[in-house]
């Protein structure tokens, strides 16, 4: 099953119109440019160290809350 999620965003009516000439010069929608756009964005955090630390460090304070909450939770 394909599971989507619709999502708003806001940006500077110049950027929305280059992505509009964009989407309009390959023969895509806006949404399948900003999917590409996405997609790229995401594969260039992922390549960068400084980033990955970043979230690692993310991660480990989520996991301490989400475990503090589970130790309240049966508590």
């Amino acid at each position: 099953m394909n599971h989507t999620k619709v999502m708003s965003i806001r940006m500077p009516a110049e950027l929305a119109a280059q992505i509009d000439a964009m989407a309009r010069a390959e023969g895509v929608s806006i949404s399948e440019t900003m999917r590409a756009a996405a997609y790229r964005y995401i594969a260039s955090r992922r390549a960068d160290q400084d980033f990955q630390e970043r979230l690692t460090k993310r991660l480990e304070k989520d996991r301490e809350v989400l475990e503090l909450l589970a130790e309240q939770r049966t508590a």
